[in-house]
């Protein structure tokens, strides 16, 4: 027993460290973590298309295991209604977009995961209705829909033949970053996270990181062309969705710093008083 306890004071240790540090230490340690992490992968992984196609997999492990909660533990405590509308809502603009203009991969995981989602929310509004705690999950949705949609409509690829459908992509893209706000806020009131809740965060963390691998990697490559596969709109749409991405993901970084200390020490996950 005590051998088992001496070989994890090392990580331990580590835990300690940065959450000591201010919030300036934490994020020079984050970035360069990140870097060291998209270098090794970059030396792995020569298609760097798999980080996409990884990324939307993993989110849609995520939503199997949310519904695996549901149907087993009939209960959707924890979970917010809010966040899974707007899952919704940007994967069926994406899927509208792969339809139209790719019919690949893409379309088939997108699919999956809103017909997962969509099944979330019909037992979160109709068969556990009792269990959803509406005064935790407040934050209001259209103050996150209205400036996606304005973005949208300002920023996003440019093409004579297909404005529409590139500003309804530009809109899921920033909608998928800011989705899982309501799902914190809602943890973030709580205090506590039930596993399988955590499980699906942790999900929308790593997955969101391989999607922010995916477009670092792409534009490093590409040495400035990349801008232009997106025609005059690139100058402004490539720099948007990169931001996009590493936002969510810082927004899900401390939640995964948090969880993987608690499935390293087999402690019952805690939020702090702030997200």
């Amino acid at each position: 027993m005590g051998k088992k306890t001496s070989s994890r004071d090392p990580l331990n240790a580590l835990f300690l460290w940065v959450r000591k540090q201010s919030v300036k230490v934490k994020a020079v340690v984050g970035v360069a973590s990140l870097l060291i992490i998209l270098a090794v992968l970059k030396l792995i992984v020569r298609d760097h298309n798999h980080f996409f196609v990884a990324s939307e997999a993993v989110h849609a492990a995520g939503i199997v295991v949310l519904a695996y909660k549901l149907a087993r533990q009939k209960t959707c405590s924890g979970l917010s209604l809010k966040s899974q509308e707007l899952t919704a809502l940007f994967l069926a603009a994406r899927l509208y977009c792969s339809v139209v203009m790719e019919k690949d991969i893409h379309t088939f995981l997108d699919f999956a995961t809103l017909l997962f989602t969509g099944w979330v929310i019909y037992m979160m509004r109709i068969k556990l209705k009792s269990t959803y705690v509406e005064d935790l999950d407040n934050m209001p949705r259209y103050a996150l829909v209205i400036p996606c949609v304005i973005l949208a409509f300002c920023i996003h690829p440019y093409s004579h033949r297909a404005e529409m459908n590139y500003m309804i992509w530009a809109f899921a893209v920033y909608l998928e970053a800011i989705s899982v706000l309501p799902q914190l806020h809602v943890m973030q009131n709580a205090k506590m996270v039930e596993p399988f809740t955590a499980r699906y965060v942790f999900a929308l963390g790593l997955a969101r990181f391989l999607g922010c691998a995916h477009w670092i990697l792409r534009i490093s490559e590409s040495r400035g062309n990349f801008f232009k596969d997106y025609g005059s709109g690139g100058v402004f749409w490539i720099p948007m969705v990169l931001l996009a991405e590493i936002v969510q993901t810082f927004i899900l970084a401390d939640f995964c710093y948090y969880y993987a200390k608690s499935v390293m020490y087999g402690e019952l996950l805690s939020f702090p008083s702030a997200v």
